[in-house]
């Protein structure tokens, strides 16, 4: 397509706001891992978090057809963002000082591109689809959907920073998304299968039991890491006394 077909221009914005849509998920990710860094480091790593989490968008939409076939790719993306979430959950050690801000602004960044990616596998497709094919069409209008991600994801920032209990909230969505993401893997789709027809119900809703599963899963696994982590620093703290 060219520029001066109107085509061109529905396509764009087509997939300006599908991208849109399904990046919500994608700012939660970007403003609770950027979070924890101080507030010079915070907006580095939402622009280049962001901008790095775009450009392997564009790489896995070109190629999303074949990856989403995968067995094992999803089961494995799902424990991915398990891993995340919990890890999110977990405060910064005061102890630590600025030592490790430039590492800590590099984990943010590299937190933001794994999840993202894992986050986009099922996002994708519809991508690609309001591409058609065309490759200029899809770079230019990832390319404008980075500063509405950024933000979106700076918004929901300061709002974290008010409200703390978001970050808990944030993290459930990763769980659930995870269950979500484990259902539709190809390699476990017969044990899918039997499973709805002995619980009685449809693929969508055992998708939502296993995102409920997810999300409980995640805020478990954080409030026992929380509480020994806690029980490590008191330990530590007595033998020193």
């Amino acid at each position: 397509m060219e520029l001066t077909q109107a085509a061109f221009w529905l396509a764009l914005l087509q997939i300006i706001w599908v991208n849109i849509l399904l990046s919500g998920d994608n700012a939660v990710v970007i403003a609770l891992a950027a979070r924890s860094l101080p507030p010079t480091q915070q907006k580095k790593a939402i622009v280049i978090g962001s901008a790095a989490a775009i450009i392997m968008r564009i790489v896995l939409t070109l190629v999303a057809a074949k990856l989403l076939l995968l067995p094992w790719l999803k089961l494995i993306g799902a424990v991915l963002l398990v891993y995340i979430g919990v890890s999110l959950l977990m405060p910064e050690d005061e102890d630590d000082g600025d030592a490790k801000s430039h590492g800590n602004l590099l984990s943010a960044i590299r937190t933001i591109m794994i999840a993202d990616l894992v986050m986009s596998l099922d996002n994708v497709v519809a991508v690609a689809a309001a591409a058609m094919g065309d490759t200029t069409l899809l770079v230019v209008g990832l390319a404008i959907s980075i500063p509405l991600v950024i933000f979106g994801s700076t918004l929901l920032l300061k709002v974290i920073e008010r409200f703390p209990l978001i970050v808990w909230v944030g993290a459930a969505l990763l769980g659930f998304i995870a269950g979500e993401l484990l259902v539709g893997d190809p390699a476990l789709h017969e044990s899918v299968v039997r499973i709805d027809s002995a619980l009685g119900t449809t693929e969508h809703n055992l998708a939502l039991m296993a995102g409920a599963c997810g999300a409980i899963l995640v805020l478990m696994l954080g409030k026992v890491m929380i509480a020994r982590r806690h029980s490590d620093k008191n330990l530590k703290r007595s033998e020193q006394i």
